[in-house]
């Protein structure tokens, strides 16, 4: 099997986090592949999600051609809303998001330390463009943090690092992780495989990790 092949596409990421969010949680999604959370969720289960820029109760994305351009999410994707969804003004969004009234947050990484530090929103590069958003506010307000991120860049750079080296968005603040190769979560002793992608060998994974990997319990 080539390594192109080797593991999940972005949807079925996507769709594996999905399994993990509980009935009934209040959850809010970030930009990227984690936006892809909400067209995955398990049938029968309610979910309600939030947004930045002031929606409570969005819906899975639009069938093409007919959503609502004025109805986005903070990454400007066009949403739905469901039933008894609300609308509110940005800063009571951010209330509730420091206030800890939300249960999940699902975001991307650009580097995850093994002791849960998370880097998101800059290289620290002098030509980056700094992407704060509410990435910190939600890593410091919501109870769970789930991390959505390919294992490793299109240099084969690894992402989950011993140290985060990029400025960070948050210490100590992840839980779990999915990539294209694997479920990890962040234990004491680090990073603890729960279970490895279709096709990947639990070697294969430790390769492109710049981190010790716990195996399965």
């Amino acid at each position: 099997m080539s390594e192109r092949h080797v593991g999940l596409t972005r949807d079925e990421m996507a769709q594996r986090c999905a399994l993990d969010i509980p009935d009934g949680a209040y959850v809010n999604l970030g930009i990227g592949i984690p936006e892809r959370v909400a067209a995955f969720l398990p049938a029968g289960r309610e979910v309600i999600y939030h947004t930045e820029n002031g929606l409570l109760g969005m819906g899975p994305p639009p069938r093409p051609g007919a959503g609502d351009p004025e109805l986005i999410n903070a990454g400007k994707q066009q949403v739905t809303a469901n039933p008894g969804a609300a609308y509110f003004h940005h800063a009571d969004s951010f209330a509730m998001i420091r206030g800890g009234h939300l249960d999940v947050c699902v975001l991307g990484a650009l580097q995850v330390a093994q002791s849960g530090d998370l880097a998101n929103w800059s290289t620290g590069a002098p030509d980056a463009i700094p992407a704060v958003g509410g990435a910190m506010d939600l890593v410091a307000g919501v109870k769970t943090v789930y991390v959505i991120t390919q294992h490793t860049t299109r240099d084969g750079e690894a992402k989950l690092v011993e140290s985060c080296t990029y400025p960070l968005t948050g210490l100590g603040v992840v839980d779990r992780i999915y990539t294209d190769l694997a479920v990890i979560d962040v234990v004491d002793g680090g990073f603890q495989v729960v279970e490895l992608s279709p096709g990947v060998s639990f070697a294969y994974a430790q390769e492109r990790t710049a981190a010790e990997l716990i195996p399965h319990e």
